[in-house]
């Protein structure tokens, strides 16, 4: 049956870059409402001992890191006691494909992060189909500028490439995560997972086969389902339609005057209850949440439909 999970995959503490002890970022995960967090060190291990003495049945802590190289940086995650992954690469080099083969054997998860960030060496060069994953929503940058054109490009060319993706079999997950360095930013946003149970290895599948949803904080819940045929399928999930109108039902709180609509491959409409999907028209639907003044609340990856 499992559950969901709310968790933050990308998060520095005072061992690279960050402000924060492990413990103080512990506690603020427990605070913020999380069940997981990935600790994402640039270009380092998570500090041997640390992090096992700050979790718990309450929260659990991914080890990972942040390969920070020249033409871009992405994510490890689920990465064994000390392990340290090669950054000392760039585009066409064989060693990018030896990491990304190395993190995998350990049964962790790629991820592209932030692919547009403002800074050099933050342009992602790497092909994103190299990765299990992109972030498509990086909290860092938005304190002031709530969502910024860094995100806007990330987003956009996710969702312009995942129609392609989804007919070819290979649908890439969505991943939103604070990339913590400060107080106060942790779980801004945050990724929601459906997982069997609340352990490393059940977390990263769901998050690999994009069983999960984006959301701005803890404050907002969402259910996105789809039905057809008399069955039912949700995030992430493949529905088999059977031919028949694919009925959808959405469930929303915590965003005041939400602003909501559908996607599929022929283009996005505003939602509206009772509102149906032509399966032989489209291999996929997902929902958008914004508030009024077109701030992201909430963003699904998408429901398969065969």
């Amino acid at each position: 049956m499992g559950d969901w999970y709310r968790g933050d995959c990308h998060v520095h503490s005072v061992h690279s870059d960050g402000r924060l002890t492990p413990a103080e970022l512990a506690a603020a995960a427990r605070a913020a409402g999380l069940d997981f967090l990935a600790v994402t060190e640039h270009n380092c291990p998570a500090p041997p001992g640390v992090w096992a003495e700050l979790g718990g049945e309450d929260l659990l802590i991914l080890l990972g890191q942040e390969v920070t190289t020249r033409t871009g940086h992405w994510l490890a995650l689920g990465l064994r006691p000390g392990q340290l992954v090669d950054w000392r690469h760039r585009v066409g080099d064989p060693a990018f494909d030896r990491a990304l083969r190395e993190v995998r054997a350990a049964g962790g998860l790629c991820v592209a992060a932030h692919p547009h960030a403002p800074y050099p060496g933050g342009d992602l060069m790497f092909p994103l189909e190299a990765f299990d994953a992109v972030e498509v929503w990086n909290g860092e940058w938005t304190s002031d500028r709530p969502w910024n054109a860094d995100n806007h490009a990330a987003h956009a060319e996710w969702g312009r490439r995942l129609a392609a993706g989804v007919r070819a079999g290979r649908p890439q997950p969505a991943l939103g995560n604070s990339d913590a360095h400060l107080p106060g930013q942790l779980g801004t946003p945050q990724t929601v997972v459906h997982a069997e149970q609340l352990d490393a290895p059940a977390i990263l599948a769901a998050l690999r086969a994009g069983r999960s949803w984006i959301a701005e904080s803890a404050a907002v819940e969402l259910e996105f389902t789809a039905e057809a045929d008399g069955r039912r399928a949700g995030i992430g999930e493949r529905l088999a339609t059977g031919g028949r109108p694919v009925a959808l039902h959405l469930d929303l709180a915590g965003v005041p005057d939400p602003q909501v609509r559908v996607h599929t491959e022929r283009g996005k409409a505003r939602w509206q209850a009772g509102l149906t999907a032509d399966a032989a028209g489209t291999s996929f639907v997902r929902v958008e949440v914004r508030h009024p003044d077109g701030r992201p609340a909430a963003l699904t990856n998408p429901i398969l439909l065969e």
